[in-house]
């Protein structure tokens, strides 16, 4: 047997061919949203934003000034409510803490809930919005009734009662914003499953004996994954604008610095009256700018994935 002929029959990867196949048809799906995505000028200054918060929250130890920025010996050395210079690029507390290690150190706390958060509130919107737009009748009644429930009261008032019920811990938080942040996702992903279960490869795939979780797991969600996905990417930066405002209410865990947890300090040492712009400036900005920057990444995968809202 010839050298070329033992090549062939060497099996190429750990993977059954099926996975080989799948595997192939999803990298190569990838390519072309990543060329589409490309063209996007909104969504690639997005991804430029974002990079550069992901950054600064990995290598936060090593950029930041102070291994704890929190420490109030800093007073003792630091000047209090000084403006940024070449030393303190974004200047000094009120405690003569650096705002910019503060600022580094937050971006870790906020990048967190919006991502966990996020994923919390994906799948439970995501699990309500199948069951309900799959089995309809009966099930879609009572989950799209118990949606409505959360969608009539205002989310912010909501939060604020199950932080004061719960208790205003990190891990709280982030579980509080993740349960009251799903019905939107459910709404768009019942829409979607009713509209897909409706075509002819699923009526082939009954038609061949497959159950419902069968149907569900292989063709309903590979086909409202997408969606699923560019929506998540949107709650990122709704989780992130609400921990930033129960923070600085006061309702979020002063233990762990974030930028709402900045801002509140700034609130409560006077930094408003006593004009330290910079105080409220960084961890503002970086709000701002991160959410900004989900939004256009979520907007332009949005157009991408969703065919009726490409351009044309």
């Amino acid at each position: 047997m010839s050298g070329d002929q033992k090549t062939a029959l060497r099996p190429n990867s750990l993977l059954p061919p099926k996975y080989q196949e799948k595997l192939h048809l999803f990298a190569k799906s990838s390519k072309e949203v990543w060329k589409q995505f490309r063209k996007n000028r909104g969504g690639m200054i997005g991804l430029g934003i974002l990079v550069v918060f992901f950054s600064m929250a990995i290598f936060a130890p090593w950029l930041a000034t102070h291994e704890n920025p929190r420490s109030t010996s800093w007073a003792t050395v630091n000047p209090i409510y000084s403006p940024p210079s070449l030393e303190f690029p974004f200047g000094t507390d009120d405690y003569g803490r650096d705002v910019y290690s503060l600022t580094l150190w937050g971006s870790r706390a906020s990048l967190t809930v919006g991502i966990v958060a996020s994923v919390i509130s994906m799948v439970l919107g995501t699990l309500v919005g199948v069951f309900s737009g799959y089995y309809g009748k009966f099930a879609d009644e009572v989950l799209m009734r118990f949606t409505d429930f959360f969608l009539v009261i205002p989310w912010l008032p909501l939060m604020i009662v199950f932080v004061m019920l719960l208790g205003a811990s990190f891990t709280n938080v982030i579980i509080v914003i993740g349960i009251t942040s799903w019905p939107s996702t459910s709404r768009i992903v019942r829409a979607q499953v009713m509209s897909v279960k409706e075509h002819t490869f699923i009526e082939r795939a009954r038609a061949v004996g497959a159950g419902d979780t069968r149907i569900v797991v292989k063709h309903i969600l590979p086909n409202v994954f997408p969606l699923i996905f560019a929506n998540t990417i949107l709650l990122i930066a709704n989780a992130i604008f609400s921990e930033s405002f129960l923070a600085f209410f006061g309702l979020g865990d002063t233990r762990v610095i974030s930028w709402g947890t900045m801002l509140e300090w700034a609130y409560n040492s006077g930094a408003f009256t006593s004009f330290a712009w910079w105080y409220i400036l960084a961890p503002g900005g970086c709000i701002l700018m991160l959410i900004m920057a989900f939004y256009l990444i979520g907007d332009s995968l949005d157009e991408i994935l969703n065919p009726k809202l490409r351009r044309r």
